[in-house]
């Protein structure tokens, strides 16, 4: 299976939607977690971006 072209913007597309709801203050929602998987995606969306996948 071949990686879409464009797979670095998804993974930036759901750092930045995970970012958005876990620091709104009007919606209240984490988990034990979430700032190593906020970490892991913006560093693969980092490095997928920089390889131009």
């Amino acid at each position: 299976m071949k990686a879409p072209k464009d797979l670095g913007m998804m993974v930036l597309a759901a750092w930045l939607i995970l970012f958005g709801v876990l620091t709104a203050p009007f919606l209240k929602f984490s988990f034990s977690h979430s700032g190593d998987v906020l970490a892991v995606l913006a560093i693969a969306a980092g490095v997928l971006l920089f390889m131009r996948r």
